[in-house]
């Protein structure tokens, strides 16, 4: 039977309600098709109680780990045919923007790094959102020059940026694929056409954004049918998502930044309430940029990412770089001084984010001297009392230019994804998707939702006369947080990893990372271990977990501690002698490997 036939089929079962799903197990036919069905229906059970159990999933050959098990059974199935991480990547994304729209999707952006087991080498894709040539630096200001309120910068078409999400889909096929492009969508088509089952998580998103997401629409008619949030179990149907997707499959990404795709998109940014700039010319002249990959030390591994317009991998380097000097290894995860030196050492990171980090295409950004280990261990000299710094402040790293910038003061919420994927030909993929907030700019057209990608950037331009890095420039790609990461040991890839969160990102993949190569945690552990997080002073713990057993101990330190829900969504795979693949129990995804 036809690959296609496959994937629908598979896709119709996993749309299934659970019930339904155990009767056609136990009664299909033992027919090559029905048989794969049952062997899908098993691994999704056993990806399941493995993270319930707080165990890895192992596999010899492949892993893929996403947040939705309709996305992960959509990449394995890619990956079992053959396919390469890139290949899978496509499928993945395709079903994640139907499953989850309010996370990522094709109006939004995403960062990709890979290692290539064939040339050794590791790079990244920027698939970054550009801000319109229109777009003026305040954009984001009142007429009397103050920074507007977030939500309302954020709904209508104001905060739309060029989407890069497909071009990246399509770059990476085009460098690193080995299936065919058309049928790479095949699972996403037939949830979009035949219906998917709506999940807790988007069921409950929906109804606490159901007043924004009203305000559209097109958007309304999707999200609130007969003016009622979708609930969970519901089954919903998404025809102009598939029909995007057969132009993709047919055509490539180019449908998408001309002809009546990008028209549509045009005019409903132009025609939203809060009416955007965007232009069909930003869309046209969109592009993917090839970047090197940002690496910092730390211990014996070096852990690499994406760089700016991220500033995920130079704040994650810098936490773990200001760590090195300091034995965590002996203090351990229970020792409430191994969460002073990682909270100043990251308040100490997020000083110099505010400061210097923004798109290299328009701002000198000094990399190499913010990950110098000299700088760093200056930087940290002052940690070695057993109290919270006092105050924080950006260093001065070295630079051949001038290092004159104000603070930034963006508010970045979260709501995004991420995958991480390791193929049989030993290719390795970590990438961090998103539209930003929940539901993104809550203006919907042919499918799809639009990002609102723009509110990353600064509102305010400068600071008593001084201009900030990260102010909205045209074409400009605002900082994100997103750090999607490969860590290697001795020039091979040990662990892939990446989180959603806003710029509370940084702080879980860190945490991750520390837990997994200090503390002996394996990877699903370290993916799952309640957070603690510090950015700018407070210390963020998450609310009913052990770490709210810190809180006094934090607390005599000198830090104002805040317990609160911390929504993670790691999606991690360990390389090594076999594939460990994990998945974050905050979020609905699994691992699935073989």
């Amino acid at each position: 039977m036809q690959r296609r036939s496959i994937a629908i089929l598979v896709a119709i079962w996993a749309a299934l309600p659970l019930g339904a799903q155990e009767t056609a197990d136990k009664f299909a036919p033992e027919g090559a098709v029905e048989g794969q069905i049952a062997a899908t229906s098993q691994a999704v059970a056993a990806a399941l109680e493995a993270k319930a159990q707080n165990l890895p999933v192992v596999g010899e050959t492949w892993m893929v780990s996403a947040a939705n098990p309709l996305a992960v059974q959509a990449g394995a199935a890619v990956l079992q045919d053959g396919g390469s991480a890139a290949d899978a990547m496509v499928a993945v994304q395709s079903v994640l923007g139907l499953v989850e729209p309010q996370s990522s999707g094709l109006g939004g952006g995403a960062f990709l790094v890979w290692y290539d087991a064939k040339t050794g080498a590791l790079t990244t894709l920027d698939g970054r959102e550009t801000a319109p040539l229109a777009a003026t630096p305040t954009l984001f200001q009142t007429e009397a020059g103050e920074p507007m309120g977030f939500f309302d910068a954020v709904v209508g078409g104001r905060s739309v940026g060029t989407p890069g999400t497909p071009a990246l889909m399509q770059a990476a096929h085009r460098k690193w694929g080995r299936a065919p492009w058309s049928g790479l969508f095949d699972a996403a088509i037939a949830l979009a056409d035949g219906g998917f089952s709506v999940s807790p998580r988007l069921a409950g998103l929906v109804r606490r954004d159901a007043e924004r997401l009203a305000r559209h629409p097109e958007t309304a008619a999707y999200f609130l049918p007969d003016g009622q949030p979708v609930k969970q179990g519901d089954t919903l149907r998404n025809p102009a998502y598939g029909d995007t997707l057969q132009r993709l499959a047919a055509k490539g990404a180019e449908v998408f930044y001309a002809g009546p795709i990008a028209a549509d998109i045009v005019r409903a940014v132009r025609t939203a309430g809060n009416p955007g700039v965007l232009s069909a010319v930003d869309l046209a002249l969109y592009e993917v940029k090839e970047r090197a990959a940002v690496c910092a030390g730390y211990r014996v591994y070096q852990v690499c990412g994406m760089g700016p317009p991220s500033s995920g991998a130079l704040t994650v380097g810098q936490i773990l770089g200001t760590l090195e000097p300091f034995n965590l290894p002996d203090l351990g995860a229970d020792d409430p001084q191994s969460w002073r030196l990682i909270g100043d050492a990251s308040r100490l990171a997020f000083a110099d984010r505010g400061r210097y980090m923004a798109d290299s295409d328009y701002v000198p950004v000094p990399t190499r001297g913010l990950l110098d280990p000299a700088y760093l261990k200056l930087r940290g000299s002052g940690m070695t009392a057993p109290v919270a710094l006092p105050e924080v402040g950006p260093g001065t790293p070295e630079f051949d230019h001038a290092l004159h910038w104000a603070d930034d003061e963006a508010i970045e919420l979260p709501s995004t994804s991420h995958v991480s994927i390791v193929d049989r030909y030993g290719n390795v993929l970590s990438m961090t998707t998103t539209i930003e907030n929940a539901f993104g700019s809550r203006v919907m057209t042919r499918g799809f939702l639009l990002n609102n990608e723009l509110t990353d950037f600064s509102f305010r331009t400068h600071r008593d006369g001084v201009l900030i890095a990260n102010r909205l420039e045209p074409g400009k790609r605002p900082r994100s947080s997103m750090a999607p990461t490969i860590v290697m040991q001795a020039g091979k890839p040990v662990l892939a990893i990446g989180s959603p969160g806003g710029s509370r990102i940084i702080g879980y993949v860190a945490q991750a990372i520390i837990a997994w190569a200090d503390w002996g945690y394996d990877v699903q552990q370290a993916v799952a271990m309640p957070h603690l997080v510090n950015r700018f002073g407070t210390y963020d713990v998450e609310a009913g977990t052990n770490a709210v057993n810190m809180v006094g101990a934090l607390e005599q330190m000198g830090y104002e501690v805040n317990a609160r829900d911390l929504n993670s969504g790691l999606h991690a795979i360990e390389i090594g002698e076999v594939l460990k693949g994990a998945a974050d129990p905050r979020r609905e995804g699994i691992a699935m490997g073989q």
